[in-house]
């Protein structure tokens, strides 16, 4: 089961810098219109499939474990609170090194595993890179005045050119929520286009912020516009919002992905945020990847959890399932 974590590199296909992924980069593509507007959204439709993955997908056991120790590899372990300090990311990372007790660990048969990044403002950003020296496990730094995406466009810009030159290989960028809500794709396009071009050889990981873009169709539409413009990941929230990752609004956007490889040939990302703390919620969502876009989504390269305290709760219940006890939350504490 070890092995299966961790995909295998093909010596014949392009590599990028970051270790776990396989996958050529999404290069974008012009701004197709008649595309976009084209997208729709049948809401009662889309929560009704979105009501039965809990409901009908329920795993047990050894396979609830396998499916948990995947969701930590798949994990953004974040930290963005204005009390943050070094020594607080330094524990971060070191949880992130280690997020599941070598104990558990050999119990259930496996070889160490880690988080698939660290999550931090830009301010955390050298902090996290020494924690983590000596590792494959990439520093992500929101960027582009985050959460709200309101500071002059220059700024942002070159917000996300000092996060990739301090150390970081992913971008969290935040959209600009009116180029949705107004219907200006071509200025959504040309934004995230720049912020594409400024992270350079990092990744980008486009914010939707969905629960402030009015509709399901919003959220498709903004979606293939942020793909076109050579997202790598697309991502519900910013965690700040009042409405932050849903499974509607995930069956929506991982809809848009599979639309757009079957369009381009290619795979581009998904990270739910916001709101994801239980473990029971981490394998739904695992589930709706597996049925929606296939196996090999299930790889860190190409999912991501933006969460904080879930990790807590899967340890619980990893510990549960080898010695038939729940312990103490504040046992598997992240920070």
């Amino acid at each position: 089961m070890a092995a299966a974590l961790t995909p295998t590199p093909d010596a014949t296909t392009p590599q990028t810098q970051l270790p776990q992924v396989t996958e050529l980069r999404n290069p974008g593509m012009p701004l197709d219109l008649n595309w976009v507007l084209g997208a729709q959204a049948n809401t009662s439709a889309i929560e009704r499939r979105a009501g039965t993955i809990g409901a009908r997908r329920s795993v047990k056991k050894a396979h609830q474990a396998a499916w948990l120790l995947r969701a930590v590899t798949c994990m953004d372990l974040t930290t963005l609170s204005g009390d943050d300090t070094d020594r607080r990311v330094a524990r971060l990372c070191a949880k992130a090194r280690q997020p599941v007790a070598p104990a558990l660990l050999d119990a259930l048969g496996m070889d160490p595993i880690t988080t698939g990044a660290v999550c931090v403002y830009h301010e955390m950003i050298p902090a996290a890179v020494a924690a983590l020296e000596g590792t494959n496990i990439p520093v992500a730094a929101v960027s582009t005045g985050f959460p709200a995406g309101l500071s002059p466009f220059e700024l942002r810009l070159r917000e996300i050119e000092m996060s990739v030159a301090a150390g970081a290989t992913e971008i969290d960028i935040v959209i600009s929520r009116r180029h949705v809500l107004s219907g200006n794709w071509q200025a959504l396009y040309d934004e995230m286009s720049a912020m594409r071009e400024a992270c350079g050889d990092a990744h980008v990981k486009a914010i939707l912020a969905t629960g402030e873009l009015g509709s399901l169709r919003n959220v498709a539409r903004a979606s293939l516009v942020c793909m076109m413009a050579g997202a790598d990941f697309i991502k519900t929230s910013t965690g700040k919002e009042s409405v932050n990752a849903t499974l509607p609004v995930s069956l929506v956007m991982i809809r848009a992905i599979r639309d757009y490889y079957d369009h381009t040939g290619i795979r581009v990302g998904y990270k739910p945020a916001g709101g994801i703390s239980k473990a029971k919620d981490a394998v739904t969502y695992l589930a709706l990847i597996k049925e929606e876009l296939g196996d090999r989504w299930l790889r860190p390269d190409l999912f991501r959890f933006g969460a904080s305290s879930l990790l807590n709760d899967i340890e619980r219940q990893l510990e549960h399932y080898v010695t038939g006890n729940y312990s103490a939350g504040y046992r598997h504490a992240t920070s």
